[in-house]
C-alpha cells in the first residue's frame, strides 16, 4: 500500500511571477502551480475528490496515466491596510504570507484527494486525469464546475455556479442552487439511476439516441421539453395523505414519469426556476 502526499504552501517572499513585480497599491499577477500525481496502479481505473469553498474547477480526461493539478489564483494586492503596532516585533521585519497558494493532494490506493484552505480569494483548478475516473467535485462560491471527456461514477455538486458535463459516459448526480445544468453523454450506465437538480436555473441533458431510461421530471415554474418519443404514464397523480396531530393534509405529487426507448434505469429532472430538455444526440 503506497500513500503519496504532496503539498505545496508558498509564501509571498519567494513567489515567482510570470511579469515583473507592480507598485505595492496595485494588484499583481496570478500565481500558478502545479502538482503531478502518480497512481498505485495505472492500469486500473481510479477517483478523484476535490473540494473547495471558493473557485471553479475543470477537469479534463487525457490519455495520460498520472493527475496533473494546475492551481492559478490571483496574488495578493499588497494594498497597505492599518494594524495596531505590535510592541513584542519592536526592530523585526514582517513575514506575510497572504501571498501563496496552499493546496495538498494525497493518493492512496488510486484515490486521489485535493484539498485546500485557501478561501480568501477565488482558486481555479485545472485537473487532467486518466479517461477511466470517477470523480467527486464541488464548490461553494465564484465559480463553475466543468467535466471533459470522463467515464465513471459522478458526483458533481456547485451553489453558486453552473455545472457542465461534455462528452462524459457512466452516471451523473448534478446538483446547483444558483446556476444552470447541461449535460451531453456519449454513453450511460443502464444500470445506475441519475438526477440532475437546480433551483435557479434550466437542466439540460443531452443522451445517445438509443438510451433507455425511465424519467421523472419536475419544473415547477417552467415547462419540460424532449425530442425522444417520451412514454408518459398518464394514470392519475397519486395522492399524498399525511397525519399530524389528529389533521389530515392531502397533496397531490405532480411529477412526469414515463419511458424512453422502453424504459431502464431512472434519470430524475428537477428545477423550481427554469427548463427541463432532454435531448436526443444528433
Amino acid at each position: 500500500m503506497k500513500t503519496t502526499h504532496i503539498s505545496i504552501a508558498v509564501l509571498a517572499l519567494t513567489m515567482t511571477y510570470a511579469a515583473p513585480l507592480v507598485a505595492q497599491n496595485e494588484v499583481k499577477n496570478e500565481i500558478k502551480e502545479q502538482l503531478v500525481v502518480p497512481l498505485s496502479d495505472p492500469n486500473k481505473p481510479g477517483s478523484l475528490r476535490v473540494s473547495l469553498i471558493n473557485g471553479s474547477i475543470h477537469v479534463i480526461g487525457y490519455a495520460g496515466k498520472e493527475v496533473v493539478i494546475d492551481a492559478i489564483a490571483e496574488a495578493y494586492n499588497g494594498k497597505k491596510t492599518e494594524h495596531k503596532n505590535d510592541e513584542l516585533a519592536a526592530g523585526m521585519k514582517k513575514i506575510s504570507t497572504n501571498g501563496g497558494i496552499d493546496i495538498t493532494a494525497e493518493e492512496r490506493n488510486n484515490t486521489i484527494k485535493v484539498t485546500s484552505q485557501f478561501m480568501k480569494r477565488p482558486m481555479n483548478l485545472t485537473i487532467k486525469v486518466p479517461q477511466q475516473f470517477g470523480l467527486k467535485v464541488s464548490t461553494v462560491n465564484n465559480g463553475d464546475i466543468l467535466i471533459e471527456n470522463v467515464s465513471g461514477e459522478l458526483e458533481i455538486n456547485n451553489v453558486n455556479g453552473a455545472i457542465k458535463l461534455t462528452n462524459v459516459s457512466g452516471s451523473a448526480v448534478a446538483t446547483t442552487v444558483n446556476g444552470g445544468v447541461k449535460a451531453t453523454f456519449k454513453s450511460i450506465n443502464a444500470e445506475s439511476p441519475m438526477a440532475f437538480t437546480s433551483l435557479n436555473g434550466s437542466v439540460d441533458v443531452t443522451f445517445p439516441p438509443s438510451a433507455k431510461f425511465d424519467v421523472k421530471l419536475k419544473s415547477d415554474r417552467g415547462e419540460i421539453y424532449s425530442d425522444f418519443d417520451v412514454d408518459v404514464d398518464k394514470t392519475q397523480p397519486k395522492a399524498n395523505r399525511v397525519s399530524k396531530d389528529g389533521m389530515y393534509k392531502v397533496s397531490v405529487d405532480d411529477w412526469i414519469q414515463g419511458k424512453v426507448n422502453g424504459g431502464g434505469s431512472e434519470i430524475m429532472m428537477k428545477n423550481m426556476h427554469g427548463n427541463i430538455y432532454i435531448r436526443k444526440a444528433k
